[in-house]
Formats: structure tokens, C-alpha cells, sequence
């Protein structure tokens, strides 16, 4: 829900107050967001017996968390005049890491079913 939100919101409203590079930027935070909502869906759709990983849904969360929100905050920092948010700089990556992880970690199991 937040992603189609926030989706929405760059397309009708920020596109007309922050640059390109910004738009494009939010924009790819609703992406990964999106992509994640729906690996969520998917794994929660799983029988406990098959998915017992919490790491990797915890993984996913946190990592999405990260990555999409931080980069909302940074493309948007000038618009709500925070510029103290650039130090969320760092968090970005951190996040993707996390997401990199838990895409790495279901790949192990799911090769080892």
C-alpha cells in the first residue's frame, strides 16, 4: 500500500517540484519496496514445515526498510527542509545489503530443496 502511495505521489505530485534525477531516484525506492511487498506475499503464502526462515523475512524488512525509506527521505530532504537527512546517505546501501543477503540466503535453500 505505502509503495502504490508513494508510487503515485512521485508521479502526480513531486514530478513537478523536485528534478528528474530526484523523481527517478523516489521512484526506484517504490520499486524495490514493491518487489519486496510481493516477495513477502509469496514467502507468507509458504506451509511453515517448508519456509521456517524469520532470518530472511526479517532480512527483507529491515532491508527494505532501509533502502526504500532512506531514499525517499534523501530525494526529498530539500522539499520538507531537512537538510540534516543527508547523513542517512549511508543507510541506503546498508540496506541493500541486507536485501542482497536474504535474496543470497533463499537461494541456498531453495538449491538445497
Amino acid at each position: 500500500m505505502i509503495a502504490v502511495i508513494n508510487g503515485a505521489m512521485a508521479a502526480h505530485a513531486l514530478s513537478s517540484v523536485l528534478g528528474d534525477s530526484l523523481v527517478d531516484s523516489f521512484q526506484t525506492g517504490v520499486r524495490y519496496q514493491m518487489f519486496h511487498a510481493i516477495l513477502l506475499l509469496i514467502l507468507g503464502f509458504q506451509p511453515y514445515e517448508q519456509f521456517k526462515s524469520k532470518l530472511i523475512l526479517w532480512l527483507i524488512v529491515v532491508g527494505t526498510i532501509c533502502f526504500s525509506f532512506s531514499i525517499y527521505l534523501l530525494s526529498t530532504r530539500e522539499l520538507i527542509g531537512i537538510e540534516a537527512l543527508k547523513m542517512l546517505g549511508p543507510v541506503t546501501p546498508i540496506g541493500g545489503s541486507l536485501l542482497i543477503i536474504a535474496w543470497f540466503i533463499l537461494l541456498i535453500k531453495s538449491l538445497k530443496k
